[in-house]
């Protein structure tokens, strides 16, 4: 039983990108504690699937097919989970996509695309659940980050600045909700196994790296899961995993400009590559 469970003994939760991937094991996680999940997904077919599993697992599933950067089909969708369920106790802020590609030669309405998933969706999510939990005096949100906001790795400025903004939002939330009792975790894993660069719209030579990283990894979505619900149940706020996550921030706090220099000069031999493999 996680600590979760017995914080809010109404186990009402709210889990966006809960088709597949992390999403959806942390929605799984939760039913076997008899959670009512709210999930939703741009897929219709994997949602259902994951709806399916939770409900076999004993909690309760209701099921949004939509895109989260859409905040006319997310309000509506808050407004029929709030309604059914009288509240709700934990937001997961999860879904995200991956992409890579220069800055410059990333187009402006794909900048539109993933800043709408990965950094507009938390605040409408966020916005739409807030008042209630404070209205409650309880309640805790989950921003799935990234190490990549962290690290600004080149070639992935897109996605860099998007997951930037989710710690950003989720340090600032911290502060502003913990007079009302209702506390905030951010999650910054660096890769585990995943499909977050399965709608990537970058070039091919520039985002195959991390399609393979992403893939060929053996931690799991539910290993991942697993240690966010434990940690951010007793109230921690940075959940780093795998824990090298720790030491790439730590590095970079402790020797900032080393680790630039250390970022050029990998660039300067990544582009090097890159440019003889288009010949």
């Amino acid at each position: 039983m996680y600590q979760f469970t017995e914080r809010f003994p109404k186990k009402r939760a709210f889990i966006t990108g809960a088709g597949s991937g992390l999403g959806k094991a942390m929605a799984l996680k939760l039913a076997a504690d008899k959670w009512s999940v709210g999930i939703t997904d741009i897929n219709a077919a994997p949602l259902a699937q994951t709806a399916k599993e939770i409900e076999a697992l004993g909690g309760k599933a209701f099921q949004y097919t939509f895109s989260v950067s859409d905040k006319v089909a997310y309000a509506a969708a808050a407004k029929d989970y709030l309604a059914a369920n009288g509240g709700i106790d934990v937001l997961i802020n999860n879904a995200g996509v991956g992409d890579g590609g220069l800055f410059e030669e990333y187009s402006l309405d794909n900048w539109d695309w993933i800043v709408g998933i990965n950094q507009m969706a938390m605040v409408y999510g966020s916005h739409l659940f807030v008042p209630v939990m404070k209205e409650q005096q309880s309640g805790h949100i989950i921003n799935v980050g990234s190490m990549a906001g962290i690290a600004n790795m080149p070639n992935m400025s897109m996605y860099n600045v998007s997951k930037a903004a989710v710690q950003s939002l989720a340090e600032s939330l911290y502060v502003e909700l913990a007079p009302f009792n209702v506390g905030v975790s951010i999650v910054l894993p660096t890769f585990f196994k995943s499909a977050i660069m399965q709608h990537n719209r970058g070039p091919e030579h520039a985002t195959s790296v991390g399609k393979f990283m992403a893939e060929k990894q053996k931690i799991t979505p539910e290993t991942v899961a697993e240690k966010i619900l434990e940690q951010s149940g007793k109230g921690k706020f940075y959940i780093y995993h795998p824990y090298s996550a720790y030491w790439i921030s730590l590095f970079k706090r402790v020797f900032p400009s080393l680790f630039l220099r250390l970022k050029v000069n990998m660039f300067k031999k990544k582009k090097w590559v890159l440019e003889n493999l288009k010949k």
